[in-house]
C-alpha cells in the first residue's frame, strides 16, 4: 500500500479482501480441536493456528499486521503497554554484560528501565549521551555496543534524532538501532527505512488516538520478532483482544487526526514563540529549531503533535500556567484527540537530575503541550488567558 495516500493507507491497513469491513472481535484465549491430532500438531507449531491467548489470538495477530503494514516491517508483535515494548526489545537484543547507548533526550521511564534494571541487574553497559552529538555516540559505541536507542521525535523538548547517521554508525559499530517512533507515528516517519532494527510504539498514544487503550507494539523483521515474541509468551506482556480491536478502529482515523492535530501544534507553536513572555518554543516544525531541517528530511506530513514551551519563573511559573487553563486539561500521557498539559520536570522526567534535566533541554519551566483535534483558536485563547496573570 506504499503508492497510496496516508488516509487510504491508514483506514485500509490490514484488510482481508473477502472479509468484513469491520474486522469482528474474537474474545476466547482458548480454541476448541476437532481431534487430538490436531491439537498436538498446533501445539508442536507443524501446522497453524491457534491454542491459547496468552501465546497467539486473531484479533490481537490481526491489528499487529496492519501496524507492520503501516510501517512497511515483516512484522510486528502488540503488547501489553509502551513499557512492555521496550522492555521485550532491549531484553531480547542486548545480552547480559552488554552495552546500550541511549539517548539523553529519552522518556524517563525508558532511562530508569535501562539504568535501574538493565545495569544493575543484567550487567549492561548504559551510556547515555546526546543524540545530537554524532561525536559523542559515536565514542560511546567504541569497542562495541550491541544497541543504540533513541526517539524519533523525543518526549518532550522535541529533539529529532538523524536516523539515517544513526543508522549508518549502528551499522559501523556492529549495533542495532532501536527506535521508539511513537511522536511520529508511521505516517511522519517510517524508521526502518532510516537504517533501524526495530521500531517501537506506544501505541496508548496517537495510533489508538482516544486515551482509552493501553498498547504497545514492535516493529521489525520475522527474525528479531521470533526472538520477541518468546519472550512476551514467557513473561506475559501480550496485547489481549479488546484492547487490539479498539487500536485498530482508532488507527483507521490516524491519518485524519495526525493532520488536524500536526496542525494545531504547528499554528500554536507559531504563536507562542511570537509571545514575549514565553523564554522558548522548542518545536521542529519552526525553522528557529535546532534540528528543523533534519526534521524537514526526515518527517512527511508534518512535524508532529507534541511541543514544548518555556515560560519564566520556572517551577513556580509553569504551574501558574497550568493552573490557569480552562479547556485544556491538566493530564499525562498525549496523542489523543483531547488537548492536554503537563510539568516534565515533575511528571515524565522525574527520574532525571536536575543536569540532566537541563542537558536534555528539559528546564524547570517547560511545559509540555500534547495537542489534541479542537479548534487551534480556541486552544490559543485558552493559553492567552493563561499566559496573562502567570
Amino acid at each position: 500500500m506504499a503508492e497510496h495516500g496516508p488516509s487510504t493507507r491508514s483506514i485500509h491497513a490490514g484488510a482481508v479482501p473477502g472479509e468484513d469491513v469491520v474486522p469482528p472481535l474474537r474474545r476466547s484465549v482458548i480454541t476448541r480441536f476437532d481431534s487430538a491430532e490436531r491439537f498436538g500438531a498446533v501445539m508442536a507449531g507443524t501446522e497453524e493456528g491457534y491454542l491459547y491467548g496468552r501465546i497467539a489470538s486473531p484479533t490481537v495477530r490481526e491489528t499487529a499486521a496492519a501496524i507492520a503494514e503501516l510501517e512497511g516491517a515483516e512484522g510486528c508483535e502488540l503488547t501489553a503497554s509502551g513499557m512492555a515494548a521496550v522492555h521485550a526489545a532491549m531484553v531480547t537484543v542486548v545480552p547480559n554484560g552488554g552495552r546500550l547507548v541511549v539517548a539523553l533526550q529519552t522518556y524517563g521511564n525508558s532511562i530508569s528501565l535501562f539504568r535501574d534494571f538493565l545495569g544493575p541487574r543484567l550487567g549492561v553497559d548504559v551510556r547515555v549521551v546526546d543524540v545530537t552529538d554524532l561525536a559523542a555516540v559515536r565514542t560511546a559505541c567504541e569497542g562495541g555496543a550491541d544497541a543504540i536507542y533513541c526517539e524519533t521525535i523525543a518526549n518532550p523538548g522535541s529533539t529529532v534524532a538523524d536516523l539515517d547517521a544513526l543508522g549508518a554508525l549502528a551499522r559501523s559499530a556492529g549495533a542495532r538501532l532501536v527506535v521508539d517512533s511513537t511522536l511520529a507515528t508511521p505516517l511522519l516517519c517510517r524508521p526502518l527505512e532510516h537504517g533501524a532494527h526495530l521500531v517501537l510504539h506506544s501505541a496508548t498514544k496517537f495510533l489508538n488516538g482516544h486515551h482509552d487503550v493501553l498498547a504497545g507494539a514492535i516493529c521489525g523483521t520475522a527474525d528479531d520478532l521470533a526472538r520477541v515474541r518468546a519472550f512476551l509468551i514467557d513473561t506475559g506482556g501480550v496485547g489481549e483482544p479488546d484492547t487490539a480491536w479498539l487500536l485498530r478502529r482508532g488507527m483507521r482515523t490516524l491519518a485524519l487526526r495526525m493532520e488536524r492535530q500536526c496542525a494545531n501544534a504547528l499554528a500554536i507553536a507559531s504563536w507562542l514563540e511570537a509571545r514575549d513572555d514565553v523564554v522558548g518554543v522548542p518545536y521542529p516544525g519552526l525553522p528557529s529549531h535546532p534540528q528543523h531541517e533534519v526534521a524537514a528530511r526526515l518527517l512527511d506530513g508534518g512535524f508532529g503533535a507534541v511541543l514544548a514551551f518555556e515560560v519564566a519563573g520556572g517551577r513556580v511559573g509553569g504551574e501558574a500556567v497550568m493552573n490557569g487553563t480552562r479547556l485544556i486539561d491538566r493530564s499525562t500521557s498525549l496523542g489523543g484527540i483531547v488537548t492536554g498539559i503537563s510539568h516534565p520536570a515533575s511528571t515524565s522526567h522525574r527520574q532525571l537530575t536536575e543536569d540532566e534535566l537541563t542537558a536534555a533541554g528539559v528546564p524547570a519551566g517547560l511545559l509540555r503541550l500534547a495537542v489534541g483535534a479542537e479548534d487551534a483558536g480556541d486552544l490559543i485563547a485558552d493559553l492567552a488567558a493563561a499566559l496573562a496573570p502567570a
